[in-house]
Parts: structure tokens; sequence; C-alpha cells
């Protein structure tokens, strides 16, 4: 006779933790969507008001500064291409929830990533975590944000800051704790507190690295971001997603290859940002 062993029920545990914080926090949530639609509303407005062919030329120029003449052809012929594909809002969309996700995300992550590299005992506790974040699969960090924030761009960013921010965190951590030992004992000799020596010498070694770190934070939002169009966040993803709905495949390359014109743009970008400092 087999012997039959209660199912634990994880499930049911869960459930009942997001019905008691979403009943017990609703105003905090509210406050929070409110505050964060009216940011992506304004950033997405400022971007929609100028002309597509000056914005254009304003991140041409950009990519000129920042990179070099070969990035400003490239972005230039890519961003064309989309506008001609009638796909230039839902690009605006798109990049607006990635920066306004990402900005929050790095905002979280280098404070945490920060004490993390100065505290052992934080460092040991927080990459368990870290693990389980980055190897759960994107699609479930959906789940929770329906019930605090509802269908739209707003769940749409609490979860791609939950699922882009492990990058930030453990780039900035790493940066910190590879400064050479030599350089801390030499900030220790000439008196520096630990502020001094964290602002003035691990911070500004460590700045590639982070960079690096937000890079890969901001190819994650964009990735997530078109993921959340399955709970109504707006831009390209929606039209993946519309496409595969009327099984339209032409119109899913399209807004694909804009989608990979978009993370490119942003990957060279940041990677130039990051060899600027790094000389």
């Amino acid at each position: 006779m087999a012997i039959e062993i209660p199912r634990i029920p994880l499930g049911g545990w869960i459930e009942g933790a997001l019905t008691w914080l979403t009943s017990e926090y609703s105003m905090v949530t509210r406050a929070i969507s409110r505050a964060t639609q009216t940011g992506i509303n304004g950033l997405n407005d400022a971007l929609m008001w100028l002309p597509p062919w000056a914005l254009l030329l304003i991140i041409v120029a950009i990519c000129w500064k920042v990179a070099n003449a070969r990035l400003a052809i490239g972005g230039a012929a890519g961003l064309a291409l989309i506008w001609n594909l009638g796909l230039w809002n839902p690009m605006i969309e798109t990049l607006t929830l990635v920066v306004i996700a990402t900005l929050v995300a790095v905002v979280i992550a280098i404070p945490v990533g920060i004490t993390a590299a100065l505290s052992e005992r934080l460092y040991r506790t927080i990459m368990p975590v870290l693990d389980f974040m980055q190897t759960m699969p994107a699609f479930v960090y959906l789940i929770p944000a329906i019930p605090f924030f509802g269908i739209g761009s707003v769940s749409a960013i609490f979860a791609t800051v939950i699922f882009s921010m492990p990058p930030a965190i453990r780039f900035t951590t790493l940066g910190i704790r590879q400064v050479p030992k030599e350089l801390i004992e030499a900030a220790d000799a000439y008196g520096a507190t630990r502020g001094q020596k964290l602002v003035k010498v691990q911070l500004p070694l460590s700045l590639p690295t982070v960079m690096a770190g937000i890079n890969q934070t901001i190819m994650l939002a964009l990735s997530m971001v078109v993921i959340a169009a399955m709970i109504g966040a707006d831009g390209l993803g929606s039209e993946v997603w519309r496409a595969i709905q009327r099984l339209r495949p032409g119109d899913g390359f399209e807004a694909g290859i804009a989608v990979v014109i978009l993370a490119m743009l942003l990957d060279r970008l940041t990677q130039s940002l990051s060899k600027e400092r790094k000389s």
C-alpha cells in the first residue's frame, strides 16, 4: 500500500500572501501606479511631441557624439526604416517603458550592489536571491504585477524592474570587490574615510563594470517589455502580440526587426559610454 504524502499548498500560500498585500497596501500601490503612469505619459508625450525627423536627428547626433560616425549612420538608417514601416509611435512607447524601467532598476540596484560589496553578510544573503530571480521564467513576473497594478503599462514597468535588476546589482558588487587591495590600502594610509574610499577610489575604478551591468539591465528590460505586451503594455511588443493573434507573420517580423534595431542602438550607446569612462 502506497503512502500518500500530503501536498504542500505552496500555491495557496502565495495567493493568500498576494491577496493580503493587495488589500492591506492598496493605497500604496495606487499611489505608485498613479505616479508611474504620470511619468510614462509625460515622457511619452514629450517624445511624441517632437516630429519623427527631429527626434531622429537628435538621436543621430547623440550617437555621433558618444560613439562614432558609423553608429550614427547605422542608427539613422535603422530609425528611418522603423519610421518607414509605420512603427515609430510603438517604438517611442517601447523606448519610454525601457527608459523608465531601467532608471528605476538602476536607482534600486546600485545602492544594493554597493552595500553588498561592502558587507560580506549581505553579499552571501543576496547572491542566492539574485540566482533565484535570474532563473525564474520571465513570464512568471507578470503574475504578481496584475493584482498589484492591474492591466497596462504600470504592471509592465513593475515586472520589468524586477526581472532586469539582478545584473546591475551583480556587476556593481563585482566592480567594487575587484578594486585592487593595494589602492584601498593606499587610501587607508592617507587617512581616507570609508565614504571617501567609496566615492574617490572604488566607484570611479568600478564604473566600467557598473556600466556593463546597466547595459545588461537595458537589454533585459527591452526583452521583458516585449513579453509584457501580454498584460496590456503598449509598444512594439503589442504589435508582435497582435500579429501572432491575427496570424500575420509579416507584421510580426517587422515589429521584431524594429525591436532588434532599438536593442542594437541602445547596446552600442551604452557600450560606448562604458569605453569613454574606462578611457
